[in-house]
């Protein structure tokens, strides 16, 4: 059942309480010990941003798909911890990710270490609205040799030097005040008022287990740093995707008109009701050769037997990728016999074809972008095991590069506003999902049901 874990943190106490999230969240998806530490210090960094920075916000931990199902067998999960925010936003984001910039008088460090210590980190913010960041973590990677190219394509810089962290600087005052947080990057000890931990990383040389290749000279290597995805200045985002270098304002400039891309991401959040610890929404996504196929699934009503019928429709598209959205639908039926049943809508994209089929049963939400305008793709009403449907049409699309999907349940109000800012439409298609669950709601209007969006969205062009 898709155990989410939705901790609001609105003070010092509830920081603790992210930490333990994230590490419920690393067992479940079978992480190692080093990992599972790593899943941690992220929703520690991140809450304690929260506080000190927006005044409180929401931290929503799961174990979800990779956002690349590929076309083969199903792919290790990975943890998901999403930062969701309505507080002043970010004018300069590309300057918060740099090491030692802070506006809060701390050591400047959280973000950055999030980048490094993540497999994915992108952050999003919008002054005036808020930030959402969102970071994944999955198995330790297998070591590299020193020098491999995936490393030099990473822009690292060299070690600066003994005393001196690469990219960061080290400890200025070493006795200074008990109380102020800890650089998690340095491994120093954490004010255990504030519920933050010591860097593990920092306690144990570095090994492959630890999820970081290291260089001949022992230090951690990190494939994170220095990596930027595109974006635009006070709305940009950040991920650990390699080779491209932002201009003077952060940005990464766009690539050449005509520059194509390959495959296709998917990502999601989903908010579990008032604070619940199953949500009856789930997402999931499967690939099967040149098939990519995108389920959502909303149970009926609230809590675990809701979660149980949702579950159900997750395995069965597991276990029959190849199948068509509305053959799935049928096999669906009788997948959610004897649950409380579902709305499910499926989307397949045939990327040999460049075509998108779509169906739905329920009151799923979908809108696509195509030409720069956003057009809703409609479900047939009914319930997924306790409705019969004898004739199941589909809505078949093109897909292009500049497509977009957007899949929710009935807890997103139903005039929602699609996203609009251009460095979005390409953003994590998770970072997408998150920031129209924060701009459909308000710490004065939150959620009012199991809230789940996923995205599909074309691979970001290449440069050349």
């Amino acid at each position: 059942m898709p155990r989410v874990w939705d901790v609001p943190v609105h003070d010092s106490t509830r920081v603790r309480d992210a930490r333990v999230a994230a590490e419920g969240a690393a067992e479940l998806a079978g992480l190692d010990r080093a990992r599972a530490d790593a899943a941690a210090l992220v929703a520690t960094e991140l809450a304690t941003n929260l506080l000190k920075h927006a005044a409180g916000g929401r931290l929503v931990v799961e174990v979800v798909s990779p956002p690349d199902a590929g076309g083969g067998a199903r792919r290790s999960a990975v943890v998901q911890i999403a930062a969701v925010d309505h507080g002043p936003g970010m004018a300069d984001v590309a300057a918060a990710l740099r090491d030692g910039y802070t506006t809060a008088h701390s050591l400047g460090a959280g973000l950055g270490t999030c980048r490094r210590v993540a497999d994915d980190f992108h952050l999003h913010s919008t002054p005036g609205r808020g930030t959402v960041a969102v970071a994944r973590l999955g198995p330790a990677r297998p070591k590299r040799a020193a020098g491999h190219p995936a490393d030099r394509a990473t822009g690292r810089e060299a070690d600066p030097g003994p005393g001196r962290a690469a990219g960061r600087e080290t400890d200025p005052a070493p006795g200074r005040a008990a109380g102020r947080p800890a650089d998690p990057a340095a491994g120093r000890g954490a004010d255990s008022a504030a519920g933050r931990p010591t860097d593990p990383a920092a306690e144990r040389p570095a090994h492959p287990a630890a999820g970081r290749p290291t260089d001949p000279a022992g230090r951690a290597a990190d494939p994170a740093a220095g990596k930027t995805d595109p974006s635009l200045g006070a709305t940009g985002w950040t991920s650990g995707e390699p080779g491209r270098s932002p201009d003077a304002t952060g940005a990464v400039p766009s690539p050449p008109s005509g520059s194509g891309r390959t495959g296709v991401r998917a990502g999601g959040l989903n908010v579990p009701y008032a604070a619940a610890e199953y949500s009856g929404d789930a997402w999931a996504w499967a690939g099967a050769g040149e098939l990519r196929t995108l389920l959502l699934a909303d149970g009926l009503g609230h809590g675990p037997e809701a979660s149980r019928a949702s579950a159900a429709a997750v395995e069965a598209l597991h276990r029959s990728p190849r199948l068509s959205p509305a053959e799935l639908l049928r096999q669906l039926d009788a997948a959610l016999r004897g649950t409380r049943g579902a709305a499910v809508a499926v989307a397949q994209l045939d990327l040999r074809e460049r075509v998108l089929r779509f169906a739905g049963i329920g009151n799923i939400g979908a809108r696509l972008r195509e030409a720069g305008s956003w057009r809703p793709l409609l479900s047939r009403p009914g319930i997924v095991g306790v409705h019969r449907h004898a004739n199941l049409p589909e809505t078949r699309l093109p897909w292009t590069d500049e497509s977009l999907l957007v899949v929710h349940s009935d807890g997103l109000p139903s005039r929602w506003t699609p996203p609009a800012e251009p460095g979005l439409l390409t953003a994590d298609p998770a970072l997408v999902a998150a920031v129209t669950i924060r701009d459909a709601s308000s710490s004065a209007r939150p959620v009012r049901d199991d809230t789940a969006v996923a995205v599909l969205a074309p691979n970001p062009p290449e440069r050349p």
